[in-house]
């Protein structure tokens, strides 16, 4: 049994009625299929510092890979103090300016979205035209228990201005050194945030595919929507984690609702869920199908988010608005959110001293100018305004 530090509700027991037992065998054979699959293992380099290539390839057939153990205790611990307090800072109700000590809520000053609230066991945007409709297929809502609350805090967008612990992940120089591998060193932000999937009332996440911009793009590849890392607080499993249908990064922009109809329910046959033991960190590529069902187990799952661009994927690419004003993205643009990157490497380095830093090189020439400060800590607040979303 994992022990979670977090002020969490104590709820009584849900589950999927009289579905229960098909949701029991699904989740049963997709955690076999899961572990059978040669996609999991250490963060690995060969002898000139390059990814092992058996984890490029392993990425580019599945679109997805657990990294294992990348998260030690002593760091765990820290993440967890963090998001503790962001759950202590969280308006006492949706909306509310103040949380239930009275203080100004969490994000209650910022200009940027930053605490997402679900109700209980929902689906809030399966089946309509939110983001673009790249949720068109709605999940299945089991009834929530009695003594739940009207809504539950989902997610914390702009995190890095919240948590230095969370800073200091995004800092980290093995996953950084991956990102290079992946998405070439001139790498560019996309956004972070925090998921907190609630246990017996974490709401679901429809079906989809995350890209929204490059689909129609004649230079269209299995990367040109970027990816995700999901750093895993407790772990995660097949009832309250993150699911994926294996490869379908390489088939384009693929018809989510008639696979759906095509199952009879919202339970992909093809799909396998993320599990990870506390401290593995998964890598997923956006334009996986991906989704997670409502959390009716009594596990909480917090996954530290954030994740990663090719510059050549969003330089001079105007946004749809969805991750960030209506923009077009451009070399200032890029560079003023990049300056992250720089303080969250600078972060660890005082954090961890033992550790090689990371050289993030399209910011190298400027390394003086983005030490993590207390003057620095004030000038981040609303960074996720210029997030990078495509």
């Amino acid at each position: 049994m994992i022990k979670v530090n977090l002020p969490l509700l104590e709820i009584s027991g849900a589950d999927y009625g009289a579905d229960e037992a098909e949701m029991v065998r699904y989740r049963d054979e997709g955690t076999r299929r899961a572990l059978a699959m040669d996609n999991r293992g250490p963060i690995r380099f060969d002898a000139d510092g390059k990814l092992d290539p058996g984890i490029l390839a392993a990425y580019s057939r599945d679109g997805f890979y657990i990294f294992e153990g990348v998260l030690g205790a002593e760091e765990r611990a820290e993440i967890e103090r963090d998001v503790a307090e962001m759950l202590e800072r969280a308006p006492v109700a949706k909306d509310a300016p103040l949380d239930k000590h009275g203080r100004p809520a969490l994000g209650a000053d910022c200009q940027a979205r930053t605490v997402g609230w679900v109700k209980p066991l929902s689906d809030p945007i399966g089946g309509t035209d939110a983001s673009f409709g790249r949720h068109p297929a709605k999940m299945n809502e089991p009834e929530a228990p009695a003594d739940a609350p009207e809504h539950v805090m989902q997610i914390v967008l702009g995190s890095l201005q919240f948590s230095e612990a969370c800073l200091r992940v995004y800092g980290h120089p093995g996953l950084l050194a991956v990102t290079e591998a992946i998405n070439g060193p001139d790498f560019t932000p996309f956004n972070e945030a925090v998921w907190i999937k609630h246990p017996r009332l974490g709401g679901s996440v429809a079906w989809h595919q995350d890209g929204f911009t490059h689909w129609d793009n004649p230079e269209l590849d299995e990367g040109s929507h970027g990816f995700n890392y999901m750093a895993q607080l407790y772990g995660c499993d097949a009832a309250n984690g993150l699911w994926v249908v294996p490869g379908s990064h390489r088939q384009g922009k693929m018809d989510i609702k008639a696979m759906v109809a095509a199952a009879g329910s919202d339970r992909l046959p093809d799909a396998v869920p993320l599990i990870c033991a506390p401290g593995d960190v998964a890598i997923t590529n956006r334009q996986a199908i991906h989704g997670s069902f409502a959390n009716t187990s009594p596990n909480v799952r917090v996954t530290i988010n954030m994740g990663f661009h090719r510059r050549k994927s969003v330089l001079g690419v105007k946004s749809g608005g969805i991750h960030s004003p209506v923009t077009t993205y451009d070399e200032d643009y890029i560079r003023r959110r990049a300056r992250m990157i720089m303080y969250a490497i600078d972060a660890r380095r005082q954090r961890f001293p033992y550790e090689t830093p990371y050289p993030y090189a399209p910011l190298a020439d400027a390394a003086e100018q983005w030490r993590w400060t207390a003057a620095a800590k004030t000038e981040i607040k609303d960074y996720n305004l210029q997030d990078i979303g495509i």
